[in-house]
């Protein structure tokens, strides 16, 4: 592996997580949120990470260099909260509300979880980089 694969390793992942916490802002500013344009509370959502190859040459020759590629933001399909709000205007008609699947310690657990993967994306870049460096003054000399 050479050091152009570990950078795109890298860069894979920083993308993953940024995409990630993207998402995740997305449902804590939408925890209250009870009407949609598709009608009813808003949906948590959340990424589906794969495995993808570096390069089409390694995969031919069997390389396990991988990185990771977002495979698509789906929508969680635990049900809805219900609480007794009768004077809100989205209650139904016996004063119970749906409030979105989203729940504060799960988006705030998995923000922090995202902010340690991103955190340690960027060490590997700086590694990488280092090392870079070091083999280029071996040269020098």
């Amino acid at each position: 592996m050479n050091f152009l694969d570990s950078l795109k390793i890298s860069a894979s992942g920083l993308f993953a997580q940024r995409k990630r916490m993207d998402v995740i802002a997305g449902n804590l500013s939408n925890i209250e949120t009870t009407r949609t344009e598709k009608g009813g509370p808003y949906r948590r959502k959340m990424i589906s990470v794969v495995a993808e190859p570096i390069d089409d040459f390694g995969d031919m020759l069997g390389s396990q260099i991988e990185g990771v590629r977002v495979d698509s933001v789906v929508e969680d399909n635990t049900p809805f909260k219900i609480v007794h709000n009768p004077g809100h205007p989205d209650a139904d008609k016996d004063g119970n509300l749906q409030k979105p699947n989203v729940d504060l310690v799960v988006e705030m657990t998995n923000m922090l979880m995202a902010r340690n993967v991103y955190a340690a994306n960027v060490q590997a870049l700086k590694s990488t980089r280092q090392m870079v460096m070091k083999a280029l003054e071996i040269g020098k000399t």
